[in-house]
């Protein structure tokens, strides 16, 4: 089963967040459709709080869940590499969980 949710990239505008390419670009995650879709069971994504950008700063996707806001993920169990934050202590993914704070 499926779910749809409002874009977290471009918070449901269909454009482009940073207007990098044009102010009319159409939103690289939904392709300017406003919403993405996501497989069940879903979980917010704890990388980037559910924001569809990178955490790191750059004006970019997060590399986690891609920019929709959201992951594919069937478990309840919290990683015990990062404690559930989806981080490594340099910021980047974890290894253990590949960012998604679940295994």
């Amino acid at each position: 089963m499926t779910k749809f949710f409002k874009c977290s990239f471009c918070n449901g505008m269909g454009k482009d967040p940073f207007d990098l390419l044009s102010p009319n670009s159409d939103c690289l995650v939904c392709h300017g459709e406003k919403i993405v879709v996501v497989q069940e069971p879903v979980r917010k994504c704890v990388f980037c709080s559910g924001s569809g950008k990178n955490p790191l700063g750059a004006r970019v996707t997060c590399i986690v869940c891609g920019g929709k806001g959201f992951n594919h993920c069937d478990s309840n169990k919290k990683c015990t590499q990062c404690m559930g934050t989806g981080k490594s202590s340099d910021g980047l993914p974890c290894t253990g969980c590949k960012g998604f704070g679940f295994k």
